[in-house]
């Protein structure tokens, strides 16, 4: 079973993130509004600070290295190759385009390619997030996310040849 680790505003402070351990001790980290951190140590009923530690961002960054920053840095390597199959690329809507003047649905570009339209820029500003109802129009330049094979797949189907 996993740790429970519970949030709580301290108002004017800052947040304090606490857990209790499976001896039954609690603790917290305080995080103030400033940036510094404190390690805390609850007394026994767990209502009091038995010990309260003040680090600066050297001493923080020492203690996430002891505690686990190696599992952490795993993880976002794992993340980071996931990510950098995902790309971002700005497709232009040929003004011959067989979707120039149609709703972005008629592509049905996520359905076929898997490849999302996330925004569409156009000379009079950015549209963000666009409907299926969104009307397409020459000239436009779809902001898409997917696969580099999903974003191949959508610039040939907004060409007409897809």
């Amino acid at each position: 079973m996993g740790l429970e680790i519970v949030s709580r505003t301290l108002p004017g402070i800052g947040v304090c993130h606490e857990m209790t351990l499976s001896d039954g001790q609690h603790i917290g980290v305080v995080i103030r509004r400033n940036g510094t951190r404190d390690l805390v140590v609850y007394d026994e009923d767990g209502d009091g600070a038995a010990v309260s530690i003040e680090l600066d961002d050297d001493e923080a960054d020492a203690v996430a290295e002891l505690l686990g920053a190696p599992k952490l840095i795993t993880r976002l390597a794992t993340q980071q190759s996931q990510a950098d199959e995902v790309i971002t690329e700005q497709l232009a809507l040929p003004d011959t385009s067989p979707y120039a003047g149609r709703p972005l649905g008629d592509t049905r570009a996520r359905t076929l390619t898997g490849a999302y339209v996330v925004a569409v820029l156009r000379t009079d500003g950015t549209h963000p997030s666009p409907g299926p109802d969104f009307v397409l129009q020459g000239g436009d330049l779809l902001v898409t996310v997917g696969t580099r094979q999903g974003l191949d797949q959508v610039a040939r189907l907004l060409e007409g040849s897809g």
